[in-house]
């Protein structure tokens, strides 16, 4: 017999699944759909359950896709606010893209970086060229005088 708890984990997990699948086929709003249902069953408090991190990023993810940067950007920092958030590659690129895409280009340069340097060039590679065309721009090495 199983718990309410672990019937609402594997729902949950369900859910998550399903949007990583409708992801894949790059069905994004059905699968920001899918994360949000996933968040509205996390129990409160939220931030204290250990799945909120990566439905956030997840959401965020899918926001990005999607061209919503204000509302993905709000997702990234919920989750980079969480345990083990800062200093997670993919949510910095992320959030420096949000601020790329929104005018913010001295957050874009500091989101970007920390991405760059904890992810490397190749954290870069799904994403359009022109965000590590910037962090580079913003990075080169300081010339000897």
């Amino acid at each position: 017999m199983t718990s309410k708890v672990e019937d609402v984990e594997a729902r949950i997990a369900e859910l998550c699944a399903e949007g990583n699948a409708l992801a894949d086929e790059e069905d994004f709003a059905g699968a920001l759909s899918r994360f949000e249902q996933a968040l509205a069953l996390i129990p409160e408090p939220a931030d204290d359950h250990e799945s909120t991190q990566w439905v956030c990023v997840s959401i965020g993810d899918m926001h990005f896709q999607l061209g919503q940067y204000a509302e993905g950007r709000e997702f990234m920092r919920r989750a980079v606010a969480l345990p083990d958030g800062l200093g997670n590659p993919f949510i910095h690129l992320r959030l420096g893209q949000f601020a790329f895409e929104l005018g913010d280009m001295a957050r874009a340069g500091d989101e970007l970086a920390r991405a760059y340097m904890g992810g490397g060039e190749e954290i870069f590679d799904e994403d359009d060229p022109k965000y590590f065309q910037y962090v580079k721009s913003i990075l080169r090495p300081a010339r000897d005088s």
